[in-house]
C-alpha cells in the first residue's frame, strides 16, 4: 500500500520534465533518506539542481521543501517507516517461475497488474488525460477499433461508455472499421487501441477517421513501460536532444537563453554601427535569431572576399536574402556569447581596413 506522499509526487508524473522526474524517482526510491536530508544534499544524491526538485514538489503541489520534508516524517511516522521506497517491498517486480507451483499465479498476477497500474499512473499527463475526458464526453459518435488482443480492452471500454451513456461503436472487422471512419465528422471521436501500437488495420483505420476530419485518440503502450523504440532507435537525436534540453536547463531555461540572444543582437548592432554598417530591419521589428545588415556605403569588396576572411579566423557569416540591396547576415543563437559578437566586429573592422586601405 503506498503512502499518500508517494500518490501525491507520482499522480503528476507523467507532465514533468526530464529532470523533475529524476528528482521524483530519488524521493520515491528513498523515501526515509530524503526525509532526512536538507535540499542541497537530496539535489546532490539525486544528480539534479535544487530548483528542479523545488519545480517538482510545486507541481505535487507542495509549498515548498519545508512543506514537503514535514508532511513526509509525519507520513513515515504514522506507517512506521515501513514505506521505505517504491519498489523496495519484497513483491515488487515479482515473476513467474517455472519451478513454482500453481500457488504464485494469483500472486503474480496480482502484481502484476499493480505494477502496470503504476506506470499507467506515472506516464499520464494531467494536460493529455483532460483533453481525452473533454473530447469523448462532447463527441456526437465515438468509434473503437482494435485486432486480436486488443478486443477484449476495446470491447470493456465500448460497455463502459455505454453504461456512461456515450454514443459509441466498436467493428472488430477491418473493412467495416475502413468505411465507419471514413464516414466520420469533425464532431465525432475515433479511439484506436493497439498494445504493441503496430496495428497496421487499427493505425489505417486511425488515419481514416482523422483524414474525415475526427478527432483521434491512441491507446497503447510505449516506450516508457519497457525502454524500447517500435522501430529502429533514432539513438543520435535522443541525445542530441537530451544534450540540449541540459544545457538549456543550465542556462536558467528559455527567458535566460532567449536573454542571450537579444543581447548578442544588441551588442552586434551596436558594434557595426561604429564602422558605419547600418542593420536593414529597424530596431522595433528586429528579432533576436538572425541579424541583416548593408554593405557599407564605400564597398571595395565582394561577399566571398569577405566571408573568407572572416572563415578563416573562426566564424562564420551569411549572405543576405535581399534582391533590392546588398546585405549579409550574422547569426546570434547557438553557442554565441558576449565575447563571440566583439570578436567577430573586431575581425570586420580588421577586415574593412585592410580592403579600403589597398582600395587607396
Amino acid at each position: 500500500m503506498k503512502n499518500n506522499i508517494a500518490v501525491q509526487i507520482e499522480s503528476g508524473y507523467g507532465d514533468l520534465r526530464k529532470s523533475e522526474k529524476q528528482a521524483a524517482d530519488y524521493i520515491l526510491n528513498h523515501m526515509e533518506e530524503a526525509a532526512e536530508l536538507p535540499l542541497d544534499r537530496l539535489a546532490k544524491a539525486a544528480k539534479v539542481s535544487q530548483p528542479t526538485v523545488l519545480r517538482m514538489l510545486k507541481a505535487a503541489g507542495y509549498e515548498g521543501y519545508r512543506d514537503f520534508r514535514y508532511q513526509l516524517v509525519a507520513e513515515l511516522a504514522k506507517t512506521g517507516g515501513a514505506e521505505r521506497g517504491r519498489g523496495s517491498g519484497l513483491m515488487y517486480g515479482y515473476t513467474l517461475d517455472r519451478k513454482e507451483g500453481l500457488d504464485a499465479v494469483p500472486l503474480n498476477i496480482t502484481m502484476t497488474t499493480e505494477r502496470m497500474m503504476e506506470e499507467t499512473l506515472k506516464n499520464l499527463p494531467l494536460t493529455i488525460y483532460r483533453k481525452v475526458i473533454d473530447a469523448l464526453r462532447s463527441a456526437r459518435l465515438i468509434d473503437i477499433y482494435s485486432v486480436e488482443n486488443s478486443e477484449v480492452a476495446a470491447m470493456d471500454l465500448m460497455t463502459k461508455l455505454l453504461y456512461l451513456g456515450l454514443p459509441c461503436r466498436h467493428f472488430s472487422d477491418a473493412y467495416l472499421q475502413q468505411i465507419t471512419a471514413a464516414g466520420l465528422t469533425e464532431a465525432d471521436v475515433a479511439v484506436g487501441i493497439s498494445y504493441s501500437g503496430e496495428s497496421r488495420d487499427t493505425v489505417d483505420a486511425l488515419k481514416a477517421a482523422k483524414q474525415a476530419g475526427a478527432c483521434t485518440i491512441a491507446v497503447t503502450n510505449s516506450m516508457e513501460v519497457d525502454g524500447k523504440w517500435r522501430f529502429t532507435s533514432p539513438t543520435h537525436v535522443v541525445l542530441a536532444f537530451a544534450q540540449a534540453m541540459k544545457e538549456l536547463e543550465e542556462e536558467g531555461g528559455i527567458e535566460a537563453r532567449s536573454r542571450r540572444y537579444t543581447e548578442n543582437n544588441r551588442l552586434l548592432i551596436e558594434k557595426m554601427g561604429e564602422m558605419g554598417i547600418r542593420p536593414y530591419i529597424d530596431s522595433t521589428h528586429q528579432g533576436p535569431i538572425i541579424t541583416t545588415f548593408f554593405y557599407p556605403e564605400k564597398c571595395h569588396f565582394t561577399f566571398s572576399q569577405m566571408y573568407e576572411y572572416i572563415k578563416d579566423r573562426g566564424y562564420a557569416i551569411y549572405p543576405g536574402k535581399v534582391t533590392e540591396a546588398e546585405t549579409f547576415r550574422i547569426g546570434n543563437i547557438g553557442e554565441i556569447y558576449k565575447e563571440d559578437i566583439e570578436k567577430v566586429c573586431a575581425i570586420m573592422k580588421e577586415f574593412l581596413e585592410e580592403y579600403n586601405h589597398e582600395e587607396n
